[in-house]
């Protein structure tokens, strides 16, 4: 026990964060290795050992990738952010047009040498999210002005959120609705943050036409009938019918680990419905564990950013912060049918390469802001003690 302390102890950054991370990070260990069975079995002959060490291997990757950032100063991801903007774009457009195909998608592009898929919207993603927290913590004195605040911000949000719609949606939705409630943390303009609003809505129709055009190259019909499904079933689609089953058969205690049943019947039990298999097998109680898990990260960046001497800091934590909560409860939201099927994962529980380790490095980032504030108070409170 004296070690688990002195090695949290060690951790830089917010402690309590770093123990909700270690709290995901089991649960993700459980629910992984609960969900795999059927891929494991079309893929590797039962074998979910080679699963299991995939993820651990991610993960343990994520969490170097996390202690890392979490020792950077944050203020260096500022000054890389508008390289970060320039490597992203060209990544999209080069995933648009030759990136590996997956299920009617291109939204990999293989990494030569390793043969590893890389998903270029999550390193979009990260981009933008800190080259915006740099343009509205730089234009704070003229935040209110058309030329010098908004264009700055709207181009690049809009290039990114475009190259990501063709192919994946709700991911695009859910950066640009980050994007707005970082916008409104930067005190940008409410008539901007309406117009972004009314231009996002108009790039949307702009794409469904395009895309109805050229069939081939976007998924328009596959959004439309995700859209239809909820609307207009109210049962919902093959998933959202196992997923509910999952939920119910779960009661309070759940199944137990490993017994989960839907496992076998839902697509990607271990990646956009891990937690319907997680209430199945740990009932009420692991669910409302995995919300109080998400909302105390959000609780813990809000006591960060409220703390934050300096804007660029609290708008970075707060957008990190936001993308990752938001996208839990978007994915937790479709398995429990209150918003159409989205193909989203669970941020740092769901099996995946890339989004678990890119999760990781914004979980970093935000660390990196915690140790700053906490550096900034006891420097403070040694000149209060001085004076």
């Amino acid at each position: 026990m004296a070690q688990v302390l002195q090695f949290f102890g060690d951790l830089k950054g917010d402690k309590r964060i770093w123990l909700i991370v270690a709290f995901l990070a089991i649960a993700s260990i459980l629910a992984v290795y609960s969900s795999i069975g059927s891929m494991a079995f079309k893929m590797r002959d039962g074998n979910t050992e080679y699963y299991l060490f995939m993820h651990l291997f991610y993960m343990t990757v994520g969490f170097g990738l996390m202690v890392v950032c979490s020792r950077m100063h944050y203020t260096k991801f500022g000054k890389i952010a508008p390289i970060l903007i320039l490597v992203a774009i060209p990544l999209l457009a080069y995933t648009f047009f030759f990136g590996d195909e997956v299920n009617d998608a291109k939204r990999w592009i293989t990494i030569p040498w390793i043969d590893k898929t890389f998903q270029t919207s999550d390193f979009a993603k990260l981009a933008l999210i800190i080259f915006l927290a740099k343009i509205l913590s730089k234009k704070q004195v003229n935040i209110k002005e058309f030329k010098t605040a908004f264009l700055p911000i709207i181009i690049p949000v809009g290039f990114v959120c475009c190259l990501i719609a063709v192919a994946d949606l709700s991911t695009a939705a859910l950066l640009f609705v980050t994007c707005i409630l970082m916008m409104i943390i930067g005190r940008v303009s409410i008539k901007y943050i309406i117009a972004m609003g009314l231009i996002g809505i108009v790039l949307l129709a702009l794409l469904v036409l395009i895309g109805q055009a050229f069939p081939e190259h976007f998924r328009v019909d596959t959004w439309i009938s995700r859209v239809n499904a909820f609307l207009y079933n109210t049962d919902g689609g093959y998933q959202i019918q196992h997923s509910k089953m999952a939920i119910a058969s779960g009661e309070f205690f759940g199944t137990g680990p490993g017994n989960s049943i839907q496992k076998n019947f839902l697509p990607y039990p271990y990646a956009d419905f891990i937690y319907a298999i997680i209430c199945e097998e740990y009932g009420l109680l692991g669910a409302f564990a995995i919300i109080g898990l998400y909302l105390w990260l959000l609780i813990r960046c809000i006591a960060i950013v409220t703390r934050c001497p300096k804007t660029f800091g609290a708008i970075l934590a707060m957008g990190l912060a936001l993308n990752i909560v938001v996208q839990a409860f978007a994915n937790i939201a479709v398995s429990v049918h209150l918003v159409p099927v989205t193909g989203l994962n669970l941020p740092f529980i769901s099996m995946g390469g890339t989004s678990l380790i890119f999760t990781c490095i914004s979980l970093g980032i935000i660390l990196s802001v915690s140790r700053y504030v906490d550096e900034s108070k006891k420097e403070e409170l040694v000149l209060q003690s001085a004076s």
